[in-house]
């Protein structure tokens, strides 16, 4: 457990465990790494400092974003596919942000289902620049911590029209209309998982990554075979083009999209025939009236200032995070080191705590373990990790929040 004194700085935080004596608890603080502060760009700051913990210190990383000042604004980090992976730092260059933390948990292995390529695609939503990206797996096929007492995969964190940083939820709606078999309800976008039963789209963005992992499992069960009952229809200018018994892969041309159902969706594509009209129309519902301009998968763990009842106080890993502070007028990005080192990273419970010390009215946990990453530009202009690594190693991530100054 943590006793947090004050929102200041590293000297106002306290471990109020009693197990520790009081020897020990001096000796973590006078070997951990001095605290630092600097500026990364005009509105964008970084700290990082220690914090003393019934298990060990942590080492704490924490970028604060001013989204009232003038061309400073967050995006979604992205490797150019929904299914594919890419390195924070070299992702964050290539975007020209200054600053970038890693995102939403993703499929990282697919031990259960020998021969499919894991898709390194995320388990939430995404929105990037105002558009749909992909919509939410089943809760039972998610990847990660496990979901908190009335969570789902989509429950997002991002900046709205309005420029303030939020948390919402975010469920996708659309429909496959034809004018000889009617109207289809659409349950998937670029997942790598879709519900029992349903019909899928893929678009270009998922990239060139095998659709087969989508007819994998159930919305129970993440580990369920494969359906041997799935078809796949590619859809070009609204007109069925091709179709096929088994999901497909490589990337989809820019003028056509993919539907791909399994069970009964299987079945009601199997009447859109060659030649066949199509018309898909689909967008990501938002549980705030304000759209987001960009969003990703997170796990809310703080709301109106206060940590979440139940959350996990054994489990100390590397963690990544995100708040929203000033009622979204600013925007806290946060990781620890890794494992390795005197870093023992923090429990759910922990992290939910230093979000509030640090005035977040909201928070959410994004990936960690290895994926906990955050990165910033330096004083020379390249981007540096500024976290002791996992392993010691960037690892490849899905996705993650930009922050840009321009």
């Amino acid at each position: 457990m943590l006793v947090f004194a004050g929102v200041g700085g590293a000297s106002s935080w306290t471990s109020a465990s009693a197990s520790a004596p009081a020897s020990a608890r001096a000796a973590i603080v006078q070997a951990a790494p001095a605290p630092v502060s600097e500026v990364v760009a005009p509105g964008v700051g970084y700290r990082a400092f220690t914090v003393p913990t019934s298990h060990g210190s942590a080492r704490v990383h924490v970028l604060t974003v001013d989204l009232d000042r003038r061309r400073v604004h967050g995006g979604l980090l992205f490797a150019g596919g929904v299914a594919a992976r890419e390195k924070v730092s070299v992702m964050a260059a290539r975007q020209g942000a200054v600053a970038a933390v890693n995102g939403d948990f993703f499929d990282i292995e697919e031990s259960q289902h020998p021969g499919v390529q894991p898709t390194g695609a995320t388990s939430g939503p995404a929105v990037r620049a105002g558009r749909a990206l992909k919509a939410a797996v089943p809760d039972g096929q998610r990847f990660g911590w496990s979901l908190p007492q009335g969570g789902s995969t989509g429950d997002v964190f991002g900046v709205g029209t309005d420029g303030r940083a939020r948390a919402g939820r975010l469920t996708l709606q659309g429909h496959i209309r034809t004018a000889a078999h009617g109207t289809l309800p659409l349950r998937g976008l670029n997942q790598y998982a879709l519900p029992v039963g349903s019909v899928g789209l893929f678009t270009p963005s998922w990239g060139a990554t095998s659709r087969a992992r989508a007819v994998c499992g159930t919305d129970e069960n993440r580990a369920a075979p494969c359906t041997q009952d799935a078809y796949e229809v590619m859809v070009r200018h609204g007109i069925v083009r091709s179709t096929s018994s088994t999901p497909g892969s490589g990337q989809i041309p820019a003028d056509s999209v993919v539907l791909l159902g399994r069970e009964a969706g299987a079945k009601a594509l199997r009447a859109l025939t060659l030649g066949t009209a199509v018309r898909v129309d689909y967008h990501l519902a938002s549980s705030s009236r304000t759209p987001f301009t960009f969003a990703l998968g997170a796990h809310p763990i703080v709301e109106h200032g206060r940590p979440f009842p139940g959350l996990d106080t054994v489990v100390a890993e590397p963690r990544s995070a995100v708040g929203a502070a000033r009622g979204g007028h600013v925007m806290r990005l946060l990781s620890t080191d890794g494992r390795e080192g005197t870093s023992s990273g923090l429990t759910v419970s922990e992290l939910a705590g230093l979000l509030a010390t640090l005035g977040c009215d909201t928070g959410a946990y994004l990936d960690g373990g290895g994926s906990a990453t955050l990165a910033t530009r330096d004083r020379a202009g390249h981007l540096v990790v500024r976290n002791a690594l996992d392993h010691g190693e960037e690892r490849a991530v899905s996705n993650g929040i930009a922050v840009y100054s321009r």
